[in-house]
C-alpha cells in the first residue's frame, strides 16, 4: 500500500503511507483525546485513569498493534510507537500511584502523580497529533 519513496532521514529511506493509514492515525489520536477528555470533563477519578481504562484508548491501542506492520518504514511508524509508549507509560504510572495509595504513604502524593501524568498524556497526544497533521515523524 505504500506509494513511493519520498525522502530520506538520518536512519533510513522512508516510504509514503497511504491516505487511509494517515486517517487511521488521526482516528487513533482522536480516540486517545476522547479518553483524556472524558477524564478531564467528567466525574472520572483521574484523567490518566480514564485514559488508560476508557474504551476509546483501549480501542486505539488494539488498532495500534493490529496495524503496526502496515506502517513499518513510514513516518507513521513513529506515531504508532509514540501513542503506544504514551499509553503504556501511563499504565505504569497509574500502577505506581495506586501502590502509593495502598501503602498510605502517598495519599496526597498519588494524586500529584496522577495529575502530572494526566497533563503529560495530554501534552503527548496534542504534540503527536500536531506533528501528524504536518506529516512529520515523532522523535525516537
Amino acid at each position: 500500500m505504500n506509494a513511493s519513496i519520498t525522502r530520506s532521514t538520518s536512519r533510513d529511506v522512508v516510504d509514503v503511507p497511504s491516505e487511509g493509514l494517515i486517517r487511521l492515525a488521526h482516528l487513533m489520536y482522536l480516540l486517545h483525546a476522547i479518553g483524556l477528555g472524558i477524564g478531564a470533563f467528567s466525574q472520572a477519578a483521574t484523567v490518566v485513569g480514564a485514559f488508560v481504562f476508557g474504551w476509546t484508548s483501549i480501542i486505539a491501542i488494539i488498532i495500534n498493534y493490529i496495524k503496526r506492520d502496515d506502517v513499518r518504514g513510514t513516518f507513521l511508524e513513529s506515531h504508532f510507537r509514540w501513542q503506544a509508549s504514551t499509553f503504556w507509560w501511563c499504565v505504569l504510572w497509574l500502577v505506581i500511584g495506586a501502590v502509593l495509595y495502598l501503602l498510605l504513604v502517598g495519599f496526597v502524593l498519588n494524586w500529584l502523580v496522577f495529575g502530572i501524568v494526566g497533563l503529560w498524556a495530554i501534552y503527548r497526544i496534542v504534540r503527536g497529533w500536531l506533528a501528524l497533521n504536518n506529516r512529520r515523524p515523532m522523535p525516537e
